[in-house]
């Protein structure tokens, strides 16, 4: 799928944000919406629902946390947290949501443009086997994963996860191992990151 034909919504209450993404973005082919309240976000997203969204934490009417979680009950598309210094706490709290990445204010738009890139690269549909771990059925070309025939939803980060852990079954995989392999190398220190993902596939896979 081309850039241009994904749509990305992109939620702040900062004006200049707002219109400095919307360029940057519509300059990289992408389609763009925006939004500056959570109301007004949920709303967009319904209407028109994207392939990714850039969602900041702190909204006038809520918490960038709140509409993630919201937004997980009915779509799998990859959100990207903007977080300013200081609000470790509060990213911790949107990535347990549901949220895919985060960058921290002041960023980059080179680098928010290739964490965007990331996020949408999974969602491509990939060859490749069915694996099978215990009860769990991982279908990687689709990217579902089933435990009797039901489905076991999970974001783009948790399903790479679980697929790297079952393609390597028996084998010692390291922090840095794994943040490289799903995440890039830019995450091969950060293992609270991952920390946080494996906590949240526990709690979705494990019977207990």
């Amino acid at each position: 799928m081309s850039a241009g034909t994904q749509r990305i919504l992109v939620v702040d209450d900062e004006p200049q944000i707002l219109r400095a993404l919307g360029t940057t973005l519509r300059g990289a082919g992408y389609t763009v919406d925006t939004a500056a309240t959570a109301e007004s976000a949920l709303a967009a997203a319904a209407a028109q629902p994207p392939a990714a969204v850039i969602l900041d934490l702190v909204l006038p009417d809520g918490s960038g946390t709140d509409v993630c979680r919201e937004l997980r009950t009915w779509t799998d598309a990859p959100v990207i947290v903007l977080s300013a210094v200081g609000e470790e706490r509060q990213k911790i709290e949107a990535l347990d949501a549901g949220a895919d990445d985060y960058v921290t204010k002041p960023f980059s738009v080179d680098e928010l443009l290739a964490r965007l890139r990331a996020v949408l690269r999974r969602l491509a549909p990939e060859a490749g086997p069915v694996l099978e771990v215990g009860d769990l059925r991982i279908d990687v070309a689709s990217r579902l994963v089933t435990r009797d025939g039901e489905r076991i939803k999970l974001t783009p980060h948790e399903f790479d996860l679980l697929r790297v852990l079952a393609r390597n079954r028996g084998k010692l995989l390291t922090h840095r191992m794994l943040l490289r392999e799903v995440w890039g190398p830019a995450y091969g220190d950060e293992a609270h990151y991952l920390h946080v993902y494996v906590s949240h596939l526990r709690s979705k896979i494990e019977r207990d």
